[in-house]
């Protein structure tokens, strides 16, 4: 099967009221069933592109698509409800409240969008992440890795077109990192969920189909099927460049 873009980004450039240039004309796609790595310098507009990507900020200027549908022209309301139901979102810090079990967490979002999900549809999310069995734990009573994939479940229940990731392994030792992206790897290849995840981890951005590489708010590069080797000597180019 062809794949297709899913997103669309055309011509976006992101400024700040204190006069910083975050993105300057970045034009890119990411298709469906992707797994798409956005690595680059400190700075480099990575987090900007992903939030404008996921309709969390609005562009300066240009165009930013999901599915066919223009996010720039959308109302609050409107850019609200799509971010609800078609985009996943999974955040360094897992975001989840440590009086409730994984179950209440991953139905927390649409509960207080006013919508009561299913139990099932709940226990199925925890059982793709595989935590079938743990549903009845607490945050604290789970390992670092546990609680971000309860967050990835959370991300999946409503079956989103795009699950975006920044910097999911962040706060995570090095088996916890591992478990979680390769759950995010299977979800790619076995559900051909599309995947668009910002990381500093070349390791972790050889898990991906494709690295993207910023510098200064411009795409500078990018590399298919990567190796770890080949996206640290890119990332050892940019940093060189901006000396």
């Amino acid at each position: 099967m062809p794949s297709v873009p899913v997103v669309e980004i055309s011509e976006v450039t992101r400024r700040f009221a204190n006069g910083v240039t975050a993105l300057a004309g970045v034009s890119v796609s990411f298709d469906t069933g992707s797994f798409t790595a956005v690595m680059g310098p400190s700075g480099s507009g990575k987090s900007t592109l992903l939030q404008c990507a996921a309709g969390l900020d609005r562009p300066t200027s240009g165009r930013v698509s999901l599915a066919g549908q223009d996010l720039t022209v959308l109302s609050e309301r409107r850019l609200t409800l799509l971010r609800r139901d078609r985009i996943g979102f999974v955040f360094q810090s897992f975001n989840l409240m440590p009086a409730l079990t994984a179950e209440q967490n991953v139905a927390l979002p649409l509960r207080l969008a006013g919508r009561r999900p299913s139990r099932s549809d709940v226990l199925a999310s925890l059982a793709a992440v595989g935590l079938a069995d743990r549903g009845g734990h607490r945050p604290g009573e789970l390992s670092g890795g546990q609680q971000q994939r309860v967050a990835i479940a959370r991300a999946l229940l409503t079956a989103p077109t795009v699950l975006f990731a920044d910097e999911p392994t962040g706060a995570l030792d090095s088996r916890s990192s591992e478990q979680v992206l390769r759950l995010l790897r299977e979800l790619v290849d076995q559900r051909r969920q599309t995947v668009v995840m910002v990381t500093h981890d070349a390791h972790a951005a050889a898990y991906a189909d494709r690295v993207l590489f910023l510098a200064d708010g411009r795409i500078d590069g990018e590399i298919l099927a990567p190796t770890a080797e080949a996206i640290m000597m890119q990332l050892a180019r940019l940093e060189a460049a901006a000396c």
